[in-house]
Parts: structure tokens; sequence; C-alpha cells
């Protein structure tokens, strides 16, 4: 009998507790600053990148840790402003979690996975993930050989994308990144597309949804940090539709990520590791900016097994046009590709301002036949000797008849650029190389006439 009674009174003892609420862990603000807040009596119980609140009358208000040390613990708010007085008690929180589910398509939401489009709340999915997960283990990812067909003419032709392939769009302000960007959220294809609106203008997150991606919305989830918001926001918000795309990725659909842009998430990167004390090394750019980056994009890419992949598209926004800066520089180095877009063609009308001749796609053999990567080295090659002598062209140096090369360059170059020049709403054939073959043939037609 002495079993039974230890048993009913644990039994009694667990009912108890259960009619209590659970035991929280708070401490009290000691520090404020405009850009954090230091919080002491919680740092032996908090870790890197969990959340703490302050509770207010309207709602909490949620912040991440961002540093530890004996005296207590750094905190960024997810707020514009730091809305913390001294002496108030942070409550420990755990670490950001999201539940995607298919009714997300067509919603616009915030870094924290919240609806910020008028419509309603969203239903949460089964599944609370994290949104800083670990890609994909290097050695179980199949091999991204799958051609895509994005309609973007100059794309298909020079640089030519994989399913699963990540590749940048490097471009300074104002060359034509976001319209480029809008098309590749057009492309057919996908079963999914996810967008990061990272440090956007305010008035340009509907337009992108309505206009921008138009019959594309019903597919797509779009994730918005406006540049108003706070770093914690704008840091949060690639994570948060990386997040998303690996949802669908992992139930086998193909998914199109679109970030724009990386830099912006970089800026907000260094904004928090310079306030949790890091030494700034490169342009202002602490170390563990470094790291942030490639930890996101090798997120993206071909999923294991069983599972669909997920094809990023990551704008850089080039300070100063500078494609050396460290940024550029970083980004250039873990993708497999960069479309280049120049200042000098989109002031000559040509768009997408692609540079061609400074464009690479790594997967591009895999995309190409061998006719096909015949032509476009001799077309590279043909571009790059039209470019050259431009100058001397200008100058009137330069005598038809005098290098059968350079005849060839200036006949047909004008051609191709023209084939290739393309709106958001341009009408693309059959395929690239056909768009492009039926503008040479009408071009040797109308040459005989003419």
């Amino acid at each position: 009998m002495s079993g039974a009674h230890a048993l009913l009174r644990l039994e009694n003892a667990l009912a108890t507790a259960r009619a209590y609420q659970k035991l929280r862990i708070g401490g009290r603000i000691k520090e404020v600053t405009p850009a954090h807040y230091r919080v002491c009596g919680l740092a032996g119980h908090l870790m890197l990148g969990e959340q703490v609140c302050l509770e207010r009358e309207d709602g909490p208000v949620i912040g991440e840790v961002v540093r530890l040390d004996e005296t207590g613990a750094t905190i960024k708010s997810y707020d514009k402003i730091t809305d913390a007085g001294l002496g108030e008690v942070a409550w420990r929180l755990s670490r950001l979690t999201i539940s995607p589910s298919h009714s997300w398509k067509g919603r616009i939401i915030n870094a924290l996975g919240e609806p910020v489009d008028g419509r309603g709340s969203i239903v949460a999915g089964e599944l609370a993930i994290s949104t800083d997960r670990l890609p994909p283990q290097a050695t179980k990812r199949r091999i991204a050989k799958t051609p895509l067909a994005t309609t973007i003419r100059v794309v298909d032709l020079f640089t030519p994308l994989c399913a699963g392939q990540r590749i940048g769009v490097f471009a300074g302000s104002g060359i034509g990144k976001t319209t480029l960007l809008s098309m590749f959220a057009r492309a057919q294809g996908f079963d999914t597309v996810v967008v990061a609106l990272v440090g956007e203008r305010g008035r340009e997150v509907r337009e992108f949804a309505e206009v921008t991606l138009k019959d594309s919305l019903e597919r797509a989830v779009v994730v918005v940090a406006t540049s108003d918001e706070s770093a914690m926001l704008r840091r949060q918000a690639p994570q948060t539709a990386m997040a998303v795309a690996e949802y669908f990725r992992d139930r086998g659909e193909s998914v199109l990520l679109i970030v724009d842009s990386v830099t912006r998430y970089a800026h907000a990167c260094r904004e928090i590791a310079l306030a949790a004390g890091e030494p700034p090394v490169a342009r202002g750019y602490a170390p563990s900016v470094f790291g942030d980056i490639p930890r996101l994009l090798e997120r993206a890419g071909p999923g294991e097994d069983g599972s669909g992949a997920i094809t990023g598209i990551f704008s850089v926004l080039v300070d100063g046009d500078d494609h050396n800066e460290p940024i550029a520089d970083t980004v250039r180095g873990i993708l497999d590709g960069h479309i280049v877009l120049d200042r000098a063609i989109a002031e000559q009308g040509r768009f997408p301002a692609v540079n061609v001749l400074t464009s690479v796609s790594r997967l591009a053999h895999h995309a190409w036949t061998t006719e096909q990567r015949g032509l476009i080295s001799k077309l590279r090659a043909l571009i790059a000797r039209f470019e050259d002598t431009r100058d001397l062209r200008l100058l009137g140096g330069y005598q038809p008849g005098s290098d059968t090369e350079l005849d060839q360059a200036v006949q047909l170059v004008p051609i191709i650029y023209e084939a290739v020049k393309q709106g958001p709403d341009s009408p693309y054939g059959a395929s690239a190389f056909r768009d492009l073959a039926d503008a040479l043939a009408a071009q040797t037609v109308a040459a005989p006439q003419s």
C-alpha cells in the first residue's frame, strides 16, 4: 500500500503543479541607448539569438539577445525605437519560430511571420520551424543540372540557370535591378515564389505585390522589412523568407527565392554587430557579417533526394558602382554565378542592362547543348571585339573590308543587342535561341532589299 500511496501523492503533486502558471524568468534593465538596452539578472539563463519581451498594454515589445557577458545581456529591439525604461522587467522568451503553411501563398508578411496585407490573420502550419536553420548536408544534396527558362532572353542566352542554382544580380542604383527581378518573379516553371524585400521603400511594397507580380501573386509569399524598420527586422526578413522557401522545398516543390537585397541585409548585420561591440574591419563591416552572409546563402540550392530545390536570385546593390567592395566580393565568391548590370548600357537605353562579357553562370554547361555553347562563345567574341573598337570607330579609324571579323561584329552585334532588349511585358517566343535566330534571319533578308 505504501507504493500506491506514494504514486497517488505524486499524481496529486503533478496535478497541483499544472494548475499554476509556468515559471517565468526575468531581469531588470540597467542601461538604455538609442541602439540597444542592457538587462542584468538574465545572462545566466539566455543564449545568443533568444528573445526577451517587455510587457505593454498594447502588446509585448520583443527584442533579441546580441551579446552576453558576466554583467548582463545586450538586447536589440525589433521595434524602430528602443522603448525601454530603467528598472523595467524584461522577460525571457525562446527563439523565433514560424509555422508556414500552404495558405501563406498570396500573402504579404513581415519579418516575424505576421500578415501585413490587411487581409486578416494567416493560418499557422502544424510544424514550428526556426528561421535560422542549417543548410542540407553537402554530400546529400542533389546535383543542380536541370535547365530553367526564365523568359528573359539575355539571361537564357548568356547566363542560363538550372533548378537549384544561386545567382547574384549586381548593380548600382537606378540601373533597372528591381525591374529585372520582377521579370524573374514572373518566370514559369516554379511551384512557389518567395520574395524578400529588405530595406525597400515603403511605397514600393504594394506596387511590387499587386503590379509587378500580377498573376504570380497567388503562388507567392512576400516577406517585407522596409527601410524605416529596425535593423533587427531587416536582418530577419531574408532568414524568414529562406525558412518559408525551405518549408515548400521540403514538400517537394520547386521554389524561386528572390532576395532584394543582400547588401541591405549586410548593412543591418553591420549595425547589430557594432551595437554588440564588434570592431569594424572592412569599410565598417564587423567580422561576423562575413560569416552571416554565407550562412544565409548556403541554405538555398538543391535539396536532398525526395525534396525540391530552391533557385535563389540575390540582388547586390553595389556601393559607388565598385564591384570589388567587400560585400559584392564576398557574395560573388559564394554564388553559382553573377549577372552584372552596367550603367553605361542603361544610359544607352538597352534594358535589361546586362553586361554579357562580365556576367557568368557556373552551371551554364548543363543548360547549353554543344552547338549552343559554341554559338555563345562566338557571340561573346564578336561582342568583345565590337566593344573594344568602339572608340576607334567613333574616331573614324574603321574601314569596312579591312578586318573580316570586325566587319562581322559591326554587322551582327547591333542586331544581337536589339534582339535581347526586353521589357517586363515583352513577348517571348519558343526559346531565346529561336528569337535570336529569327532576328538575325530577318536582318539578313532585309539587307539585300535595302
